[in-house]
């Protein structure tokens, strides 16, 4: 195990945050790559509404930087790399957590479950077990609605060295699944990956957009009409704001 985060790959900035040049394909390949080390490492899925959150929070900007790759969620952030001349791709959570669970009974590696309301979890390793015979689900966990202390971090950590998990998915809220995995990652020798509401629509939980309508960039439509109680503040608020603080940098970058 080692605490020294891995420095990032090839990235561009959007609002401080560095998003990596990657693909699905070339985030799955990195994933399954690391587990021949014993470095704990961290992986961010970032989209608009976190990139804003970041900004208000330089605590999560920092540890973004911090990460061994930040993959580019929504579809405005692959515009911006591209229009940057970057060959990106969107490689959101559920996305990449099927790539990489699709390839596992070949490359052989363990995954850990961790979030999800109960039951959730359980539903996730059949689901994942049924669409891929021969993967590896060493663990799975609902955990505690509050924050983890130390200790019971330390028991989580001790769980998952047990289990000999190569990757472990974390589907909780941003941010409160970046910070666990700040912390959690350095005490175990698997990469930390947050999926947010993966868990949620591999399992049913949650109906999952249209791929044209993904496609498109409007998924956050589809996602706002089927939970407005929950989104609004996200898509209403939130993504507008990216889109004026995006629009004022490129301004003053002009003057």
């Amino acid at each position: 195990m080692s605490s020294d985060p891995a420095p990032n790959p090839l990235s561009y900035d959007v609002l401080g945050v560095p998003v990596t040049v990657t693909t699905l394909s070339r985030a799955a390949a990195a994933i399954e790559g690391w587990a021949a080390d014993d470095q704990g490492r961290f992986v961010c899925i970032r989209d608009v509404h976190g990139i804003v959150q970041a900004v208000d929070d330089p605590r999560l900007a920092e540890l973004h930087r911090k990460a061994a790759m930040v993959t580019p969620d929504g579809m405005p952030l692959v515009w911006l790399g591209r229009r940057a001349g970057h060959p990106v791709e969107r490689t959101c959570g559920p996305e990449l957590m099927n790539k990489v669970m699709a390839h596992s009974a070949i490359s052989g590696l363990r995954h850990y479950f961790y979030g999800g309301k109960p039951g959730i979890a359980d539903r996730l390793k059949a689901a994942f077990e049924g669409r891929y015979p021969g993967i590896a689900v060493v663990g799975l966990e609902t955990p505690p609605f509050s924050d983890l202390c130390d200790e019971e971090l330390a028991e989580l950590s001790g769980r998952i060295a047990t289990s000999a998990a190569d990757v472990v998915w974390i589907g909780l809220p941003t941010p409160k699944q970046e910070f666990l995995m700040q912390r959690l990652a350095p005490m175990t020798r698997a990469t930390v990956i947050g999926v947010g509401a993966a868990f949620d629509f591999h399992t049913g939980a949650t109906p999952r957009a249209p791929r044209w309508i993904q496609q498109a960039g409007l998924e956050f439509l589809f996602r706002l009409a089927n939970d407005p109680r929950r989104l609004w503040r996200r898509y209403l608020i939130k993504a507008p704001r990216f889109v004026w603080m995006i629009a004022t940098q490129r301004r003053e970058a002009g003057r």
